[in-house]
């Protein structure tokens, strides 16, 4: 179906939140943290705006609207609404909402806090405009822009040397993977001659039936495998750690680590279904949610438990999109939804109970359910979800992803199966400790006296957690609203789904689902054990890929330091080397590439004094070689100048040949003259094989050049800038002479341009004439007249 097209409304909801970032500061100069009040309707009224997108993308209805940015290179800010935009804005928004809020409460106080709602809003900005975004690089434009505003929020508190090492490895991580994804689409771009998604999908079959699908699907993976932490580049991750909470909370549920899944999934139509993708993607995704399932049983850090299983559940949403099989899709769809709810409720309850408690240790912690009544209620309830059981949106996705891969294809049905089932139940271990041991047993006393947190904390775990309940209850229009468009968007056709709370039969993924549980279970009462089983491992391993980019940033400091010293020696042979060189690769490595070097023109038939006009510029050539002085030369130097502008003269160009004759002329007298006054070294002192390969740059250099010169001239000419200057120098320059026309008016800012780089080198010649060098007064005064002086006395 074609999409319809719609007014600017939803482009000004993606810039909204850039319009809030200008006014926090001020808001929260005003009103201290009740700033977040009214600062919250923002994200709120876009949440209200694209829930009136619900109803029209359930039946099947998607929607384009597009401003021009840069139209004459075709690309637009455009938005493209479907299921799966429509899914995750609403998730941005929703919970960005409750993540303003908590910011005002848990950084009361705080000095910076206007600054930290700015760069929040820029993020939730971002975060908008790469799931909304249509044009390919309007949509890189902000997926980069999550990776910069993500850094300015991990590293907010930049005093601490932790945050700043986390924000830049975040950024470095996540940058670098950018910029495979936007190789990626500009292939799609070279490949498809196309430079809209909503057009793409149209043809889903356009990459896969290309040449280049393995290297835009690699480029691709190499984006969305870094953005969501897929290993091995989970490290970063959990590092981020060092964020304030709330960045965690919206970092984890609705924003940036979910960009990858939003790339994979959106990209599906386009490069799923193939061998490839069924076999890489469900590889690393297992992998990756065993890995973050098995670190996330060592920590006992409320948020790094939670960072950790966040890889696991990124992995999971990653093996059950690479299948390509619907009902793993759908799975992923329900996944998605309900880890958005139960995590974003967690973290803000990590959060919660560090503010209050002094402390988010679970070894430290224990007894808080009476002291904090409310966040006990919101932990129990997004716990439940998390370790998916009934009556929850988690119990839900559980069964349909168990069905997806029990049925999927058999050779992978059954170690894809026994995947999700290990990572599930120490997902359920996890999310047993996290409220388990906080909240249970006696009463441990904490760094802070213990307390229930302010509204501002605990309304949008109360509202999230909730939020997971119901939606379950009336599973059957979530699957509606929710789940059937957004697989729509997944599999490229209208696809209605049939969502349950209750099993209506005992099959396999119930019977998986019990196995997961009681498998949980029974690892939860050994949790002391296999944390500390893992702690042996890790530390008889040693070596990890954080570690790992510790070494490789060090490596390319060490390199580039060793590269520096190399050319950056301040000399100016070496600098005028380097630039020979490369200037020598690029004008002969393209024709070398696409071996299209031009064919020699035949020789014209010159008269004999043509001829030796250029034998003469071949003698100064031959001269300036053999010259013993640089004055020498010089001067000779002068006679290729002179041959050009009598070749000029015969040619007839005569206004060329005088300015040339005139150039020469002064540039010989004044260089001349200049000599004089510096005390050079009369020879060249250069060893044999410096001055070999300074021979072969310059032979290079003028072999490109001319090489160069013939290919264009062997072009057709063009004449419609002749033509423009013969017709248009009388009327708008006033001027008949079209050469000084063109310097001095049509081209006035660069000749003036080229006359103050004439001036500044006038300048340094007259330095270098003022210098004097000071004779060794030992070498030239009489031995009786040097005097004797004695060192300085040291003050």
């Amino acid at each position: 179906m074609t999409p319809a097209v719609i007014d600017d409304t939803t482009l000004y909801a993606v810039l909204a939140p850039f319009a809030a970032a200008v006014v926090a500061p001020i808001l929260t100069r005003w009103f201290k943290h009740n700033a977040a009040w009214p600062l919250a309707l923002v994200p709120a009224l876009i949440f209200l705006h694209f829930a009136s997108f619900i109803g029209p993308v359930s039946e099947g209805q998607s929607f384009v609207a597009a401003k021009a940015w840069a139209p004459s290179y075709g690309i637009n800010f455009s938005v493209y609404v479907d299921g799966l935009s429509t899914l995750f804005a609403l998730l941005i928004s929703g919970i960005g909402t409750f993540i303003i809020l908590y910011a005002g409460g848990y950084l009361k106080g705080h000095p910076q806090q206007g600054r930290f709602f700015s760069f929040l809003f820029m993020f939730m900005g971002a975060m908008l405009g790469l799931v909304l975004g249509n044009n390919l690089i309007s949509l890189f434009i902000f997926w980069e822009l999550t990776s910069i505003t993500s850094f300015l929020l991990i590293g907010f508190d930049h005093l601490r040397a932790a945050s700043r090492r986390a924000a830049i490895q975040a950024l470095v991580v996540t940058g670098g993977g950018g910029l495979a994804l936007l190789a990626g689409f500009i292939l799609i771009i070279i490949t498809t001659g196309e430079i809209d998604m909503a057009v793409l999908l149209s043809s889903p079959d356009i990459i896969k039936d290309s040449g280049y699908y393995l290297p835009i699907f690699v480029l691709v993976l190499g984006g969305a495998f870094t953005k969501s932490a897929q290993f091995p580049f989970h490290f970063w991750l959990p590092n981020a750690m060092e964020a304030p909470t709330p960045v965690s909370a919206y970092l984890h549920s609705a924003t940036m680590v979910k960009a990858g899944v939003y790339m994979l999934m959106r990209m599906h139509p386009l490069l799923g279904g193939t061998e490839l993708w069924t076999t890489v993607l469900p590889l690393f995704g297992g992998l990756t949610l065993l890995v973050g399932t098995l670190l996330a049983i060592r920590q006992t850090d409320l948020k790094l438990m939670l960072a950790y299983t966040t890889v696991a559940s990124l992995g999971l949403l990653v093996m059950l999109t690479g299948t390509s099989h619907e009902k793993a899709l759908e799975g992923a769809v329900l996944y998605l939804l309900a880890h958005s709810l139960f995590k974003g409720a967690l973290f803000m309850i990590a959060g919660t109970i560090d503010h209050e408690a002094g402390t988010r240790d679970i070894t430290k912690l224990g007894g808080l359910r009476s002291a904090m009544p409310v966040t006990f209620v919101a932990a129990c309830l997004a716990s439940l979800s998390m370790a998916g059981l009934p009556p929850f949106i988690g119990f839900i996705a559980k069964e349909v992803l168990y069905y997806g891969t029990w049925g999927w294809l058999e050779i992978y049905g059954l170690p894809m199966t026994v995947t999700a089932v290990v990572g599930n139940a120490l997902m359920l271990v996890i999310a047993a400790a996290v409220t388990i041991k906080p909240f249970f047993g006696p009463k441990v006393e904490t760094p802070k006296h213990a307390h229930e947190g302010p509204v501002l904390l605990f309304a949008g775990p109360v509202f999230l957690s909730f939020a997971g309940l119901i939606l379950a209850f009336f599973a059957h229009t979530t699957g509606v609203l929710f789940v059937g468009p957004t697989l729509s968007s997944l599999t490229g056709v209208f696809t209605e789904v049939d969502v349950h709370l209750w099993p209506t039969k005992i099959n396999a993924p119930l019977i998986l689902s019990v196995v997961t549980i009681g498998f949980g279970i029974a690892l939860f009462t050994q949790i002391d054990k296999l944390r500390s089983a893992m702690a042996s491992t890790l530390t008889a391993i040693g070596w990890g890929p954080d570690k790992g980019f510790d070494q490789f940033i060090a490596g390319i400091v060490s390199f580039s330091s060793w590269f520096t010293r190399i050319v950056q020696t301040g000399k100016m042979q070496t600098y005028m080397l380097l630039t020979f060189v490369f200037t020598a690769i690029a004008v002969l490595l393209p024709g070398y590439l696409v071996d299209s070097f031009p064919a020699m023109p035949r020789l014209p038939d010159y008269r004999f004094y043509e001829w030796g006009i250029f034998l003469i510029a071949i003698l100064g050539l031959i001269a300036v070689l053999i010259a013993k002085t640089r004055l020498t030369a010089i001067v000779s130097l002068g006679i290729q100048g002179f041959a050009v502008a009598l070749i000029f003269m015969m040619f007839g160009a005569p206004d060329l040949s005088f300015t040339q004759f005139m150039v020469e002329t002064l540039s010989v007298v004044i260089l001349a003259l200049v000599m004089t006054r510096l005390n050079l070294s009369p020879r060249d002192h250069r060893s044999a094989p410096d001055i070999a390969l300074t021979g072969v740059v310059s032979v290079a250099v003028g072999l490109g050049l001319t090489l160069t010169l013939l290919a264009v001239t062997q072009q057709p000419f063009d004449s419609r800038l002749s033509d423009f200057f013969t017709q248009f120098s009388r009327s708008i320059a006033h001027g008949r002479n079209i050469v000084n026309v063109i310097l001095v008016d049509f081209r006035g800012f660069d000749t003036l341009g080229e006359i103050a780089v004439v001036v500044l080198a006038g300048l340094c010649v007259l330095a270098l004439i003022r210098v004097r060098t000071k004779p060794d007064q030992s070498e030239t005064a009489p031995p009786s007249e040097i005097v004797q002086t004695k060192p300085a006395e040291v003050r």
